[in-house]
């Protein structure tokens, strides 16, 4: 008697590989349209970090349903796993929470036996990821603060020079007579201690303080 083929059960490595190559690129497919769907006038701009989330967990859905198959105790296990990830994780970044149900989704995979499900899958999300983190910005954001004594309201030109000289977007935020304070968003590879050995530059005897305070890219004030 011919074994009877079970749908969502996957018996042998080929049936695995051929399910992961057309599964998991079709749910990248569908998660990116959702994502990236057309915005209508009004509603706030799409934040990149969620953007990338929406599409990872969209592969991440379909890398589990092909875990779970038709085993109910599968499902059980995956979503107490889920739980604890979910209650025991502090993570600020949305898309690191999504990167750990990477990692428990091709850990179950490799745990219940798929192997070729679990390397295609690797493989696949490690790909989308590069993929998308390569659209983030590659810049960082710093509120700098400066204090050059009695001569800082008129060192501001020169200041303001030397930021564009290196390629720093600034905004003025604060402006007194002892102290001048900018958010500013520089290239990713830019070494500040140049920045401020250039502005240190602008005072006698280089007698001022200059503070970077680097501030996360979803705590910016508006």
């Amino acid at each position: 008697m011919n074994p009877i083929d079970i749908p969502g059960v996957m018996d042998n490595l080929q049936e695995e590989l051929l399910a992961s190559l057309i599964r998991l690129p079709l749910a990248a497919l569908l998660g990116a349209a959702l994502a990236l769907r057309p915005r209508r006038g009004g509603t706030p701009p799409r934040q990149p970090a969620v953007v990338q989330t929406q599409i990872i967990l969209a592969v991440v859905g379909s890398l589990i349903m092909l875990v779970v198959g038709s085993s109910l105790a599968r499902a059980f296990g995956i979503v107490g796993a889920a739980n604890l990830i979910r209650y025991r994780s502090k993570i600020d970044d949305p898309k690191d929470a999504v990167v750990m149900l990477c990692a428990l989704s091709v850990g179950l995979a490799a745990g219940v036996g798929l192997y070729g499900l679990a390397t295609i899958g690797t493989a696949f999300l490690v790909l989308c990821l590069w993929i998308i983190e390569g659209f983030e910005p590659q810049t960082r954001i710093f509120e700098l603060g400066l204090k050059m004594g009695a001569h800082s309201q008129e060192l501001r030109p020169k200041i303001e020079q030397v930021l564009r000289r290196f390629k720093v977007r600034y905004e003025l935020r604060t402006s007194a007579e002892d102290e001048v304070s900018y958010m500013v968003t520089t290239p990713r590879k830019l070494q500040t201690d140049r920045v401020s050995n250039a502005l240190m530059e602008l005072v006698p005897a280089g007698k001022a303080a200059i503070v970077w305070d680097e501030k996360s890219k979803d705590k910016v004030p508006k």
